[in-house]
């Protein structure tokens, strides 16, 4: 069982820029969610210096960061949203467990859910909800703690969100952050110059996914319950199946599978199996298909900018669509 102890306000702790920052289309395209993660560390601590620490190095790089600190607004005439960057602060919550670290496993379970922040939309106006919550829980005897993160995804995507993090972590240990450490905050260089031409081809990505083969609705799918499980796999499993994938000279000539493809196709096979696909023409890629989403960054469409870390959803996935074969 996890106690809320308190809840601490921590903005910067020195003045920063004011005013509105422009929030691109991938920004207005992100859900409006908060995007959870949490980090677990094995250290005999002092629980409330633990907090205090955290709370100080958080109002540090808050100072950098500091449109984290603001809020988002919505404007009234076409509904998009805008980053207000007023420094009305993050949230940080004090916490403790009545569990040890190693009562939660590998943290997968329902249980390691209280120890992540949640941030309810409902009913609660978007110009009012911080941009980041963060939640430090002790775990019984002050052997371990746990830093559960929630992040607005309007602000963020993953990728900046954990240079986010690793900033505040290198400020936490007292280092310093160099100059290509340093975020950047225009967002103006996703505008288009020009409108956008017409689509050429159909995006199946778009589009709901259709119905698996048999079934006239999706109550089955949706009463089923969804468990995250994580695969690990040594190296000589990786390097089986990549010689296994190239074993075949179908790549005589050209440049062999990766380590990368022989595992996706490899993780493709085993869902065809067992959704029970059974012929290999069947052309339902939308549901059973293995998606590989490849990054394109802002660092890649402007590279004057990669010199620093940007913040924002700027990481663009392509889709690749597999039948089953």
């Amino acid at each position: 069982m996890v106690s809320i102890k308190a809840y601490h306000t921590v903005v910067p702790n020195e003045p920063t820029p004011e005013g509105f920052q422009w929030l691109s289309e991938p920004d207005q395209m992100a859900i409006q969610s908060h995007t959870q993660t949490i980090y677990v560390y094995n250290a005999k601590h002092n629980h409330d210096a633990l907090v205090e620490h955290i709370r100080n190095s958080l109002s540090k790089i808050l100072c950098y960061y500091y449109p984290v600190a603001g809020r988002l607004r919505k404007l009234e005439e076409g509904g998009r949203l805008e980053l207000n960057c007023n420094a009305k602060g993050a949230v940080l919550i004090d916490a403790e467990s009545t569990k040890t670290v190693h009562d939660y496993g590998d943290f997968m379970g329902d249980s390691a859910k209280d120890l992540v922040p949640k941030v309810e939309y409902t009913n609660t106006p978007i110009e009012e909800l911080p941009l980041l919550v963060v939640q430090v829980t002790s775990f019984l005897g002050d052997e371990a703690f746990s830093i559960g993160v929630a992040i607005s995804h309007t602000l963020s995507d993953g990728v900046a969100s954990i240079q986010f993090i690793n900033s505040w972590a290198k400020l936490a240990r007292g280092d310093t952050l160099e100059s290509h450490e340093m975020p950047f905050f225009d967002r103006t260089v996703l505008k288009f110059t020009n409108l956008p031409s017409p689509p050429r081809f159909e995006h199946q990505e778009l589009k709901p996914l259709p119905l698996i083969l048999g079934r006239s609705d999706t109550t089955v799918e949706k009463n089923k319950r969804v468990n995250a499980i994580s695969l690990k796999l040594t190296a000589e499993q990786v390097g089986k199946l990549k010689n296994k994938a190239n074993a075949d000279g179908s790549t005589k000539g050209s440049k062999p599978y990766s380590k990368f493809e022989a595992i996706g196709a490899h993780v493709w096979r085993c869902a065809s199996k067992a959704r029970g696909l059974l012929d290999e023409n069947q052309r339902i890629f939308a549901v059973d298909s293995f998606h590989l989403s490849l990054g394109i960054t802002l660092e890649m469409l402007c590279p004057r900018y990669q010199h620093h870390h940007t913040l924002g959803n700027s990481y663009h996935l392509l889709w690749v669509m597999l039948l089953r074969k």
